[in-house]
This record gives structure tokens, sequence and C-alpha cells, in this order.
């Protein structure tokens, strides 16, 4: 005899199983924590390198590849992206949720500084910082 066969001729434990899993789903429903502003840590550090009076080209060219291609190489990068305008740079890094963000900037800050010499000698030292989302809505 199958467990179908038996809930056919015994319709109440089923019943009354599918009742208690429905109360046990709507209650943890109910108590589940949501939070409107979840205090999460992204790993997103941001480099920005300024060069007084450079044109956008003449940055991505002599500044821009340099930093993306230095940060490239870092274990656990997820994602590059840049924005170049007249004399200044961003590039944003965003590593996998596992890095911890602390060790993101750290790497970010030695790939930046091996290439250093690398960039034209006008340029401001790069500003590597860590990108705060805290207190920002997150869509999932």
């Amino acid at each position: 005899m199958n467990f179908s066969a038996w809930a056919i001729r015994n319709p109440i434990a089923p019943i009354l199983a599918f009742a208690l899993l429905t109360i046990v789903g709507i209650q943890s429903f109910f108590t589940l924590p949501i939070t409107r502003f979840p205090n999460i840590d992204v790993p997103l550090v941001a480099i920005t390198v300024v060069q007084s009076g450079a044109a956008p080209s003449e940055m991505e060219a002599q500044v821009t590849k340099e930093i993306e291609d230095a940060v490239a190489g870092i274990t656990g990068v997820d994602d590059i992206a840049s924005t170049v305008a007249d004399g200044i740079s961003t590039t944003t890094v965003k590593f996998r949720m596992e890095i911890p963000t602390d060790q993101a900037v750290q790497d970010v800050k030695d790939a930046v500084d091996r290439v250093r010499g690398d960039l034209p000698g006008s340029v401001e030292a790069p500003i590597v910082t860590r990108v705060d989302v805290e207190g920002q809505a997150i869509m999932t």
C-alpha cells in the first residue's frame, strides 16, 4: 500500500498536515524581519585621478586604461566601470560579495601604487576610496 492510497482512504491526516503547514507558513511570513534600508557591506571601490587640462581622450588612453589593466588582475574582481571627463577619470571596481571591503580597498591601493610610475607626471596622486552604499535603497 502506498501513501497516496492511504491518504485518499484517510483524508483527515493530510488535511490537518496541510492546515498546520499553512498556519506555520503564514505565521513565519508575518514574523519575518524586514529592513527598509538594510545594513549591507558591498565591496565597491572607486579610484579618482585628476589631471588638470587633460582632454577626455588623453585621460582615457594614458590614465584610465592603465588603472583598469592594473585592477583587472586582482582576485575577486566582478566588474570594472570607468567614467572620463575633462581632467578627471573615475574607475569603479566591484568585487564579489565574499571579498571583505577592507581587503578590496587595500588590494586596489596596491595595484594603483604599482602603476603610479606609468601614469603621466602631471597627474595628481590617485585617490582610492570605498564606495558606501549603506542607507541607500537596494533593488534585489
